[in-house]
């Protein structure tokens, strides 16, 4: 496999040049220590620059390569919406807290952020008339026909780490994430 991202770029070049990929490439360097990815340094350092300033060897600048390249290579699947068996055990969990066994999940966007949209999950009891229902680890997801076009491949994880938990959503259809990390275009 050829190496797309290298210890040369940018952190910021990597997510322009790979935007649709942005969010799992994030998670990807933060599950290596890497934090910096929203910081003023990300514009000016190399990946290995930053990864050097943060005490790593090269060892670890070649395994992270190694991890964002295989995202890259991922395909997905344009056909239907994934949600992962992480994602489903904790979203499972939160309807039993909420007395809402049984429930699907609804997913969706909204205006946001710096004039893009981001994404929300909600209960769903039932289907409305102009939703489309996908089925993903035993779990419905009620999805409007409307933003079906942008929705499709997504792939919803759930994350637990020291920076925080919660589920996070990866959509190949992106095309540009917001510096606020709050909103995306397409």
């Amino acid at each position: 496999m050829d190496q797309q991202i290298t210890r040369h770029m940018t952190i910021e070049d990597i997510f322009t040049q790979f935007p649709q990929k942005g969010q799992k490439l994030a998670q990807e360097m933060t599950n290596f220590g890497l934090h910096c990815i929203g910081c003023s340094a990300s514009t000016e350092e190399t990946l290995e620059q930053g990864m050097y300033s943060h005490g790593m060897t090269d060892e670890m600048i070649e395994a992270l390569l190694k991890k964002l390249n295989s995202v890259l290579a991922e395909e997905a699947d344009l056909s239907t919406i994934i949600l992962t068996p992480k994602a489903a055990k904790k979203f499972k969990q939160i309807l039993d807290d909420e007395e809402k066994t049984g429930w699907a999940l609804r997913f969706g966007e909204k205006s946001a952020g710096c004039r893009g949209l981001e994404y929300f999950l909600d209960f769903s009891n039932k289907v409305e008339a102009d939703d489309v229902v996908f089925e993903s680890e035993g779990i419905q997801i009620h999805v409007n026909k409307k933003s079906l076009d942008r929705l499709l491949g997504s792939v919803i994880d759930y994350i637990d780490g020291l920076k925080g938990a919660g589920f996070k959503i990866s959509n190949p259809n992106v095309k540009s994430s917001c510096g606020c990390g709050n909103s995306h275009n397409y």
